[in-house]
C-alpha cells in the first residue's frame, strides 16, 4: 500500500499495525469527532476466559454535544490505568517476552497524561521502537469525508463485522480456547517478539 488513512488507537490492533508497517506513509485523523465503542480507547488481549477488554474511560461532555478526539480527556475518577497493567501482568506473565518488554511498556501506564490522542500517539511511537519500524506519518488537518487516499478509519471500529485472515501464532491460553485474532498488538509482541516486525510485513490482507 501506498498512503492510507487510520485513526490512532489505544494499544492498536494487529490488523492497523499490518495496515502501518504495509504502508509507506501513514497519515492519522485527528479532526474527527470522538465515537464511543472503538479502539480510541479500548484494545481486547488473550485472558483466562478468552479476550478481555481493557477500556480508557473518558470525560464526556456535560452538554451532550460531540467531542472532538483531540480535545477528548481521560476519566480520573479511579485507576484504570492501574487495573489495566494488573490486566496485562496476570495475562501475559508467562509468555515468552514479556520481561523482555516490561520495563518500556510500564511507564504508559503510570504517566498522568490527560488527553486520549496524545497518550495514543505515545503508544503507537513506543510500539514502533519497540517492534523496529520506524514511520513516516502525518496528521490530518481537516476532516475528509471522501479521502484521495486508502481510507482505512473503519479500522478503528471496534464492532467491524469484516473479518481478516491472519495467519496464527502461538498464544498464551490458546489450549483453554483456541486463536484469538486481531488482538492488541500487545499479543503479538508478548507472544513473538523480535519477530513482531516480520509477522506484520508477511501478513497478506484484502483491505
Amino acid at each position: 500500500m501506498k498512503s492510507v488513512l487510520l485513526y490512532p488507537a489505544y494499544f492498536p490492533c494487529i490488523v492497523q499495525m499490518v495496515a502501518v508497517v504495509q504502508s509507506s506513509n501513514i497519515t492519522f485523523e485527528v479532526e474527527d469527532n470522538y465515537q464511543k465503542q472503538t479502539y480510541r480507547n479500548r484494545a481486547y488481549i488473550a485472558h483466562t476466559n478468552g479476550r478481555l477488554l481493557l477500556n480508557a474511560p473518558i470525560k464526556h461532555s456535560k452538554n451532550g454535544r460531540h467531542q472532538k478526539t483531540s480535545d477528548v480527556q481521560f476519566e480520573k475518577a479511579f485507576p484504570w490505568r492501574e487495573e489495566h497493567w494488573k490486566s496485562i501482568q496476570n495475562a501475559y506473565r508467562t509468555s515468552p517476552f514479556f520481561e523482555y518488554y516490561e520495563d518500556d511498556l510500564a511507564p504508559l501506564f503510570k504517566q498522568p497524561e490527560s488527553f486520549l490522542l496524545k497518550h495514543n500517539f505515545t503508544i503507537f511511537e513506543t510500539i514502533c521502537e519497540l517492534i523496529g519500524f520506524d514511520p513516516i506519518y502525518s496528521k490530518t488537518t481537516v476532516f475528509e469525508k471522501e479521502p484521495t487516499y486508502t481510507d482505512l478509519r473503519y479500522l478503528v471500529n471496534a464492532k467491524l463485522k469484516k473479518t481478516f485472515q491472519l495467519q496464527p501464532y502461538t498464544q498464551v491460553f490458546e489450549a483453554g480456547h483456541g486463536f484469538l485474532p486481531n488482538l492488541s498488538i500487545l499479543d503479538l509482541v508478548f507472544n513473538e517478539g523480535p519477530n513482531t516486525l516480520n509477522y506484520l510485513e508477511s501478513q497478506e490482507l484484502n483491505f
